[in-house]
């Protein structure tokens, strides 16, 4: 591999891990937040749906200035921005700069997270995209296991405000190094950018985002059906527009494609099942098995493990038996997970059902989101990077949201676990759309980074 791909990667997977860090370690430190800053229990929730909503809104339209300036200038600015508004988080005097901060930060993790992904189309060959994107999913799955251990460390010993700082250090560093180091960059694309567009999708994200991540405290009130009607609305307006624009946001090499159309679909439902089914278990563990949460923490840790060694594998999964096969396998896992932990009581099969539901997720992250990188044209690799990650943010919130309904005040876990089951076996069918073996490129004639990188040596 050469020194520009190896850096490369290795920016994508510090990239990675850096926002899954931030988010799992901020859920560890959240409750001292609130006691040392004398904050509400809405003010914090707001130092999460702040940053998501931020993220939301702005990931394509980051992904769209990738593509025109070059992923990895947007890539460095958006680590170095992450890296300064972690540090000046970690000094907040008060509770409304936390939240401000954090929505600043969420900008900059908008443009850094589209750029893992463009970074990766424009330096790796199509059939060689397998293993890059594997390694960036098994570095997710570490991260998402660590968050929650050092976060406890840090917020036991130092303090919350030392959760901050972890992730300062890498982000300046890769930050300065992907604006410093001359590497080898694909021309940029001369398309003007889109920012009616931009902005119309922005406020159906961000509208959706809010109504969704509302739903479990308040439920269905005035303000959430505003919000929807809003997200409706403005949708539609941006799809009226899309149609009718010389040069849209999304092009239509993109968006008009059955295969990623499914592969985003497929990452909507895989995140909606695991991240509602992960809810529910929450509750079906500490509440009806008795178990605590360090207790919890310990069984579900399968899940992790499952999901770091799935992603490599399924890189042979793939040359072997195609996307289709393999991400509809895989979702069928996810869901065969889903309904084991519904059943399930003792340790042994609490730990297999958190197994298969690693295993079957990790599998099809990797599956679908070579499917939506690969298929993208260089020009347009920062657009199918930012449709990606749109797709992982807005699933966990549509998954939650509707776990939290489906439980009541009861706090069922039969009904939703049966309900997310059913929305992983939806995903399932949905890759019914996908290349069954080698897809061919979009961009005819065109073969990713050969035409304006150095070929491999």
């Amino acid at each position: 591999m050469s020194l520009h791909r190896a850096l490369t990667l290795a920016s994508s997977v510090v990239g990675a891990m850096v926002v899954a860090l931030d988010g799992t370690v901020l859920t560890v430190a959240q409750p001292t937040l609130q006691r040392d800053l004398g904050a509400s229990f809405a003010q914090v929730q707001w130092t999460s749906t702040g940053y998501l909503i931020a993220v939301a809104g702005l990931l394509v339209f980051s992904g769209r200035l990738g593509d025109r300036y070059g992923h990895h200038r947007v890539f460095g600015a958006g680590m170095l921005g992450f890296a300064v508004t972690s540090a000046a988080i970690g000094l907040a005097p008060g509770i409304g700069w936390v939240i401000g901060l954090r929505v600043v930060q969420g900008v900059f993790g908008a443009l850094l997270q589209p750029a893992t992904l463009g970074m990766l189309r424009a330096a790796f060959r199509p059939e060689r995209l397998r293993m890059p994107i594997a390694v960036r999913t098994s570095a997710i799955g570490v991260a998402a296991a660590a968050g929650p251990v050092l976060g406890g460390a840090l917020v036991a010993g130092p303090g919350w405000r030392a959760v901050f700082f972890l992730n300062v250090v890498p982000a300046l560093v890769f930050g300065v190094s992907a604006l410093t180091v001359r590497t080898p960059l694909p021309e940029p694309s001369p398309a003007r950018l889109d920012l009616p567009g931009a902005l119309l999708l922005a406020v159906t994200l961000a509208c959706l985002v809010q109504t969704l991540v509302g739903l479990p405290d308040s439920g269905w009130t005035a303000t959430s059906t505003a919000g929807l009607a809003t997200a409706l609305v403005a949708g539609l307006a941006f799809v009226r527009h899309e149609r009718r624009t010389a040069i849209p946001l999304v092009p239509p090499d993109v968006i008009g494609s059955a295969a990623v159309g499914s592969a985003l679909g497929m990452l909507v439902a895989a995140s909606a099942a695991l991240n509602g089914t992960l809810f529910v278990a929450t509750f079906l563990l500490q509440d009806s098995l008795g178990f605590g949460p360090l207790h919890m923490a310990l069984l579900s840790l399968p899940l992790a493990a499952t999901m770091i060694v799935a992603a490599p594998g399924s890189v042979v999964l793939l040359r072997r038996a195609g996307a289709r096969r393999t991400a509809m396998a895989a979702m069928t896992v996810l869901g065969a997970g889903i309904l084991l932990l519904g059943g399930a009581s003792g340790p042994v099969l609490l730990c297999a059902a958190f197994a298969l539901l690693g295993a079957g997720f990790g599998t099809v992250m990797v599956a679908a989101t070579h499917v939506v990188v690969r298929l993208a044209a260089v020009g347009s690799a920062g657009v199918a990077g930012g449709l990606q990650q749109t797709a992982m943010n807005v699933g966990p919130v549509l998954g939650v949201a509707a776990a939290t309904t489906l439980m009541g005040p009861g706090q069922r876990h039969g009904l939703p676990l049966c309900v997310l089951a059913v929305v992983a076996v939806a995903g399932a069918m949905a890759g019914r759309a996908l290349p069954k073996r080698s897809a061919p490129m979009i961009n005819h004639g065109q073969e990713g980074d050969r035409a304006h990188v150095p070929a491999r040596p």
